[in-house]
């Protein structure tokens, strides 16, 4: 099976809302892929439902075979096993050092010894380029820097999926194509399953291999990259070239002045 992940008719709310209406996506083992949208649309609750931290109103998510909110305990974190999460702004603990950073997993979830943890630890910072960082505090790292630390954390379990959320957020353009790089090599490196919730538009058509947009709580297009920049569609041309005027409104719908001012 090609499908390391599917999502399928799935519905998501909270309350009586709804944030997602009957979506169906497919995540390729070895493949980079990005959900893209607003500000709100849901991006990161995608995440969420796929890591078991959320269960959906209707439809299911299956992680290599395994319905996850149908799993118990232990099967949650089977599951969560095969997971690697670089969460926004990177998350790192602030009291431990990049190494300890690093090698907080794998203490966590394996007996490994330590001069065994140690080598694994300076294999994955050299990956990120800080083997030479190991020592310092995350208060002592740059914005781009603490994403590196949080990406070798990421994978410090060599995980088959590795989720990102919003990687590029407050990074300056160095740092962003460094990133970018490193998600594709390490994704290739590892041949894992790569999830990226992110609405910078070139940054991840430099890279990803499929792309899927939301809008008003459903798929309001997917394809390659090169399928995306021919699309036609209004929602799709708006969000990549940064159009104001378009499907997506600048105002919030709202009554009138009149009735708000109660004249």
């Amino acid at each position: 099976m090609d499908e390391l992940i599917t999502i399928d008719d799935l519905s998501f709310g909270y309350g009586s809302s709804s944030l997602h209406k009957n979506i169906n996506m497919k995540f390729s083992r070895g493949k980079v892929s990005a959900i893209m949208g607003g500000s709100g649309c849901g991006k990161t609750t995608i995440l969420k439902l796929i890591a078991g931290q959320l269960i959906p109103k209707s439809g299911k998510v299956i992680v290599d075979g395994q319905i996850v909110h149908e799993q118990d305990r232990d099967g949650i974190y089977n599951v969560r096993r095969k997971m690697g999460m670089l969460f926004q702004h990177g998350a790192l603990f602030t009291d431990l050092s990049v190494y300890e950073n690093v090698a907080f997993p794998m203490r966590e979830h394996t007996n490994l010894p330590e001069n065994i943890i140690k080598d694994l630890v300076l294999l994955k910072l050299n990956a990120v380029g800080l083997r030479g960082a190991q020592k310092k505090m995350p208060s002592e790292l740059s914005g781009g820097m603490a994403r590196r630390v949080a990406l070798a954390r990421a994978i410090a379990l060599d995980p088959d999926i590795i989720m990102y959320d919003e990687p590029f957020a407050g990074l300056d353009p160095i740092s962003m194509a460094v990133i970018c790089d490193l998600i594709r090599s390490l994704n290739d490196a590892l041949g894992a399953t790569s999830i990226i919730v992110t609405h910078d538009v070139a940054e991840t058509f430099s890279f990803a291999d499929y792309i899927y947009f939301l809008a008003d709580g459903k798929i309001a297009a997917e394809g390659t990259p090169k399928q995306l920049l021919a699309s036609r569609l209004p929602f799709v041309r708006q969000f990549i070239h940064s159009e104001k005027d378009g499907p997506v409104p600048f105002h919030v719908e709202a009554p009138s002045y009149k009735v708000d001012l109660q004249l």
